[in-house]
């Protein structure tokens, strides 16, 4: 396996429900065993309650984020760090006017297909989120149905 060097902007950022996300290292550079990624969040986005077959963790580079995490909400800073183990039901929305600025770690890196897949057929928004579910059930990713 060779080593994986990526400079500051190389890699074009994916369009994941409106949000840019960077992937670092993917799973095929690290033999499927991890992946990292860097995603902008800004205020009030991003994805609803989940959960999936990999551990995540997540560290604040900039910005705010809440979190919620098994029913509890939690507002991570810059320079805060969260760990998820696999089978946790979570999500988050930026809490800072200037988007937050997140690096995602997954292991094993089944995120990265699932990605890709959101990138290419989630386009438009609020039409396109059907797609959603079927797109999670084939990567293990389960979303939590809304709370009435």
């Amino acid at each position: 396996m060779a080593a994986t060097i990526v400079k500051a902007g190389q890699r074009k950022p994916l369009n994941v429900l409106g949000m840019p996300l960077t992937m670092l290292c993917e799973a095929s550079e690290t033999n499927g065993n991890w992946s990292l990624f860097e995603e902008d969040v800004p205020i009030g986005m991003g994805p609803p309650p989940h959960r999936h077959d990999w551990d995540e963790a997540y560290y604040i580079v900039d910005g705010e984020v809440d979190f919620s995490i098994d029913g509890d909400t939690v507002t991570s800073c810059k320079g805060d760090f969260n760990y998820l183990p696999r089978g946790t039901i979570h999500g988050f929305k930026g809490a800072s006017e200037v988007p937050a600025r997140v690096l995602i770690f997954a292991s094993p890196a089944h995120g990265s297909e699932f990605f890709h897949d959101i990138n290419e057929q989630v386009r438009r928004i609020p039409d396109d989120l059907a797609k959603m579910p079927e797109i999670g059930r084939r990567h293990g990713v389960e979303f939590m149905r809304p709370q009435s």
